[in-house]
């Protein structure tokens, strides 16, 4: 089979874009901005390397790892290798992803044009359409999707061109400290980190099917294909980032994520740019939830070999995020900030070891590594729920790279020397008692 790199690498790129590229994702970079004020350059760095760099290390580290979840985080046990996947589906399902869209929608979308439209109403009408549409597939909702995408980037692309080249305002010194740390830690808030430990089986697949039979090729072409998509997410992410820090003498900090944003455009585009982003974010997030609703859907379906119909899953799944959607964009996004902040370093872990599985010889490693960094990730958890304990400021106080948002790196690998030296020991005990 005579296959073409650069195009494929083309297609798959601007596939990926396409995925990592969700609508509800916009609210996050002027956010950022905002706060980081003159120093968003650090705080673009942080975001970039959990927004746009995990996610195409992890399309990568899938594609290495065989395609599949259970390669991938089975190395620890085939049961954590399930939940892990069960966490993560739920995560970007009915949890966070999906309802997160419905709020967006409602928001950024429908209350600008209807002030005073009751967001359960909407909510109803959102997710009536996601159910519908997830229920009984048909080829409407890929070309809605393929017409909104592009729409959406021309609007970005006038916005932020606009944005940069005549500022609304001026970044000033924002007083915030840790600037790289809390865009690092927000790039969490994205999921894409997440989602490309799912998406890289798609990926994967998809490989497979234009010839790529060989771990050498899959890997050219995905990390082309990568580099495409992050290229797209940086000029999206960095334009919006750098709009919110521009925002920084002119709107409150406090201004919530979607009424910055939708401020911005305003200040940009006026009242009409309001209306025809919100229009084309708000349908993206349709096809973003419908897309979500299905992945969970197939994925229950197949775990429980058919015990747990994708009717059902999809049901339930839509029931849940709509109930979850109506606590609102704000209340969601500090609802998922402790969940983010205990998985997350767990998947950053994950990705890296995959990537240097090579070199890996004794897999007790990913033990090790991945318990070291669960212990501190759950403590980090818990601070975002406002659980303080001396016991955790004490070892907070002493762990590197805590301020950067790099607490968890020391105790992954002081866990993978301990792992490491457990196993030789009882290796040793067992040629003793055999001797």
């Amino acid at each position: 089979m005579i296959k073409n790199n650069n195009k494929d690498s083309l297609i798959i790129g601007l596939a990926l874009f396409a995925m990592f590229f969700g609508a509800g994702n916009l609210i996050f970079p002027p956010s950022i901005g905002i706060s980081a004020g003159d120093d968003w350059i650090s705080a673009m760095l942080g975001f970039f390397l959990t927004g746009i760099g995990m996610p195409l290390l992890g399309i990568i580290a899938i594609t290495k790892a065989g395609g599949t979840l259970e390669n991938f985080a089975s190395k620890i046990s085939s049961n954590f290798g399930k939940i892990f996947g069960i966490i993560i589906i739920v995560i970007l399902g009915p949890l966070l992803g999906v309802p997160r869209t419905g709020a967006t929608t409602y928001e950024m979308g429908i209350s600008p044009i209807f002030e005073n439209v009751s967001p359960i109403l909407v909510s109803i009408i959102f997710f009536s359409l996601t159910l519908f549409l997830t229920i009984k597939p048909t080829g409407i909702i890929d070309r809605i999707g393929k017409l909104l995408t592009p729409i959406l980037l021309i609007m970005l692309s006038i916005i932020i061109y606009k944005g940069v080249t005549m500022p609304i305002g001026t970044p000033i010194n924002s007083a915030s400290i840790n600037t790289f740390a809390n865009g690092f830690t927000e790039g969490y808030q994205t999921m894409d980190a997440l989602g490309a430990i799912i998406f890289g089986g798609i990926i994967f697949n998809s490989l497979l099917e234009k010839g790529y039979k060989d771990k050498k090729s899959q890997l050219k072409v995905t990390l082309k294909a990568g580099l495409i998509s992050s290229i797209g997410l940086v000029l999206v992410y960095g334009g919006l980032l750098y709009l919110g820090a521009t925002a920084s003498s002119v709107f409150e900090s406090d201004i919530t994520k979607t009424n910055l944003t939708i401020s911005i455009v305003a200040s940009i585009l006026g009242e009409m740019g309001k209306v025809v982003l919100g229009i084309c974010v708000s349908a993206a997030c349709l096809t973003t939830s419908v897309g979500l609703i299905a992945t969970f859907g197939n994925f229950f379906s197949d775990i429980t070999n058919g015990k747990l119909s994708y009717k059902a899953s999809v049901i339930t799944a839509t029931i849940i995020s709509a109930l979850i959607a109506n606590l609102g964009v704000e209340s969601i996004v500090a609802f998922s900030e402790p969940i983010l902040a205990v998985i997350y370093p767990v998947a950053i872990i994950l990705i890296v070891l995959n990537l240097l599985d090579d070199f890996i010889k004794n897999k007790v490693i990913y033990i090790g590594a991945v318990y070291g960094t669960l212990l501190v990730s759950i403590m980090d958890g818990l601070k975002s729920l406002g659980v303080n304990s001396p016991i955790f400021d004490n070892i907070i106080n002493i762990l590197p790279f805590w301020d950067k948002g790099f607490g968890w790196l020391v105790p992954a690998i002081i866990g993978m020397l301990i792992s490491i030296t457990f196993s030789k020991f009882n290796i040793n005990n067992r040629s003793e008692y055999e001797y």
